[in-house]
């Protein structure tokens, strides 16, 4: 059966969430673009002086990001010991008494009551925050994390485009009652939020007797050592902040590069900011088809790589300034180049959607649910301290050393390179999974059937499966939504090239009893160790790959692994999979060594993968789990 994300639009489970979240980032880019379109509107009226209107606009991100720095720590305790769907009505709540001041700020057209506004706005935004990502691993399965992830980033780069665009054209086309237009605008959309967030399903904390620590310092210190407990975790976090950085950088040098050097107007700024918005949309929501419904980490190194190499050429597309000026949309796109500077906006947000995207997916599964929600605050956190170092390092290298922008976005592309490598090479786990999803998205052709149904969320299991080719296991574990240690031959796993792959995924290397005792032994004991931490450990029971297509007898050691489990008092449930049509496929020993090293005609072969009932590993032997495993093959090799 095919799934879509798009079915989760469907789903009272997600629907009411996302569309409350969606309303927050379009208030409070509504309301954030109305504050400018007040100052503008002073300004042409004479009320305001200049001077004091450059430091109101300066002013208002700050306002806007201290809480982030202040609060998220506390925000993140209190989303770990509250429910959910309560949590998010009461910061819906506070949404609509904090736009009441801020339409009473409109219509007084007094700039300090609309930044106590702005700032109450950050708190509560704050507040929200560590809810908005803790509460997806709450409610969806585990292969459903990547598609709802993307649903939430389209949906949050969507709202922010389309508010910002409402809030200017507010005072753009209001007129005189533009102030009490954007009121009335932004307490309606608050009443709205919380209307639909009490749709929200309750979702209870499970750690409601979690005291709360006032100290700001020390909970923050704690939130941010939290992200750090986990290798993997610790550089998806720095990954996320990298994308804040850059989305910065980009987004806040837009309206000049828009102005300089495209020869635009304030129109062709919005335009540009569209066409990075939608690739982002574009981007996040593609991420489940490329991913394959798991969380599939091997797409942030084409991100990252993705990101920095349009950056890279849109520095060589315009590194000069435009020679005409005030072009509308239509007038740049008539100038030559125009095409490429576009597709470059476009690939920098769709590649960012492939890189963030899982990151979020990745924390969010490997994290302990009863620290997602503090591990997120913490997060909060990094990234409010990355977008304030790409604000203040962008300025100083303009102004100080004469930088020009597409020289920053220059030094952005070379850095994201450099700051990818280095994660990379902290944890190979990102990297292998970029090899391997690319070795199975570019040989076969796969489906999958059950892998939703059959195979555990959390806990121990064995995985038995037929054994057809040196690929099997990749295959395998690129479906699996969770990680899954496999034990292979041990010539398979020292294959060159293969291995480095095969040890980051930590798979367990076995020999025959006659070949090498130690390691069998060794082997059993990793076996045994992994599935009492609640791992899941993936056997190929015939012990060695088939030379006529046919399942050969599984060997006895898959019922030596069961009973030392259920011998412990920890049985195991064993989950039957079958792999169909890899004999033609490539790298299975159909053909002869010779005929194998050519490029074959079954090159992207449709293999599929069918997964059966789990089997209670206190019963299962190794006939009955051979029969079962030919029963899912069925007569296709």
């Amino acid at each position: 059966m095919a799934h879509s994300q798009f079915d989760l639009l469907r789903q009272r489970r997600f629907l009411p969430y996302f569309f409350v979240q969606a309303l927050g980032a379009f208030n409070d880019n509504v309301f954030r673009q109305a504050i400018i379109g007040l100052l503008g509107a002073m300004a042409v009226a004479g009320t305001i002086d200049p001077g004091l209107r450059g430091t109101y606009t300066q002013l208002a991100p700050a306002i806007f990001i201290l809480p982030y720095f202040l609060f998220s720590a506390v925000a993140g305790q209190f989303a770990e010991r509250t429910d959910k769907a309560r949590l998010i009505r009461i910061t819906t709540a506070m949404e609509i008494a904090i736009m009441s001041v801020a339409a009473l700020g409109f219509w007084l057209q007094s700039m300090p009551v609309l930044l106590v506004a702005l700032f109450a706005t950050g708190m509560q935004s704050t507040l929200f925050g560590p809810v908005k990502y803790s509460i997806l691993p709450a409610v969806l399965k585990p292969e459903e994390l990547t598609g709802g992830n993307g649903l939430v980033e389209m949906g949050t780069s969507i709202s922010i485009l389309i508010g910002m665009l409402i809030g200017g054209l507010v005072f753009a086309l209001g007129g005189d009652a533009a102030p009490m237009i954007a009121g009335l605008l932004v307490i309606a959309l608050a009443i709205a939020g919380n209307l639909v967030s009490r749709m929200i399903p309750s979702v209870p904390s499970v750690t409601p007797d979690l005291k709360i620590n006032w100290n700001l310092w020390s909970e923050s210190l704690k939130a941010w050592r939290l992200t750090r407990k986990q290798l993997a975790v610790r550089n998806a976090v720095l990954g996320v902040s990298w994308f804040w950085f850059v989305g910065t950088v980009l987004t806040g040098n837009l309206p000049v590069y828009a102005e300089t050097y495209l020869g635009g107007t304030q129109t062709l700024y919005v335009f540009a900011l569209a066409v990075f918005s939608i690739g982002v949309g574009i981007g996040s929501l593609l991420c489940e088809k490329l991913s394959g419904r798991v969380v599939e980490i091997g797409l942030v190194p084409l991100g990252a790589l993705g990101m920095s190499g349009f950056l890279l050429d849109l520095y060589f597309a315009r590194p000069d300034p435009a020679t005409v000026t005030g072009l509308d949309v239509m007038g740049f796109m008539a100038e030559p180049g125009s095409w490429r500077i576009v597709m470059d906006l476009a690939g920098i947000g769709v590649f960012s959607g492939f890189f963030v995207v899982p990151l979020f997916a990745l924390i969010q599964s490997r994290t302990p649910r009863e620290e997602t929600s503090r591990v997120i605050a913490g997060m909060n956190i990094q990234n409010a301290i990355f977008i304030v170092i790409a604000a203040i390092g962008g300025i100083a290298l303009q102004e100080k050393l004469g930088w020009t922008i597409p020289q920053l976005f220059h030094a952005l592309a070379v850095v994201g390179v450099l700051v990818s490598l280095w994660i990379f090479s902290i944890v190979p786990e990102f990297a292998m999974r970029f090899v391997s999803w690319l070795m199975m998205r570019t040989l076969y052709r796969l489906r999958v059937h059950g892998i939703e149904k059959y195979v555990p969320d959390e806990g121990a299991a064995l995985i038995v499966c037929n054994h057809v080719s040196y690929m099997d296991a990749l295959i395998l574990s690129g479906v699996i939504p969770r990680p899954v240690r496999f034990v292979m031959y041990y010539k398979i796993f020292n294959i060159p090239v293969m291995s480095w792959i095969f040890r980051t995924a930590r798979a367990i290397p076995i020999a025959g009893a006659r070949e090498n005792p130690e390691l069998m032994q060794k082997a059993f004991d990793e076996i045994d160790a992994a599935l009492a931490a609640g791992e899941l450990v993936g056997i190929f029971p015939e012990g060695a790959l088939t030379k006529d297509g046919d399942i050969a007898a599984f060997k006895s050691g898959v019922e030596r692994i069961l009973k030392r489990a259920a011998d412990a008092g920890r049985p195991v449930p064993v989950v039957p999979m079958a792999l169909r049509g890899m004999w033609s496929s490539m790298w299975s020993h159909r053909d002869s060594r010779m005929r194998r090293m050519r490029l074959p005609r079954r090159f992207r072969a449709h293999v599929e993968v069918v997964v059966g009932d789990p089997i209670d590993g206190r019963t299962a032997t190794a006939a009955l789990l051979e029969d079962k495993v030919r029963a899912l093959r069925g007569n296709d090799a």
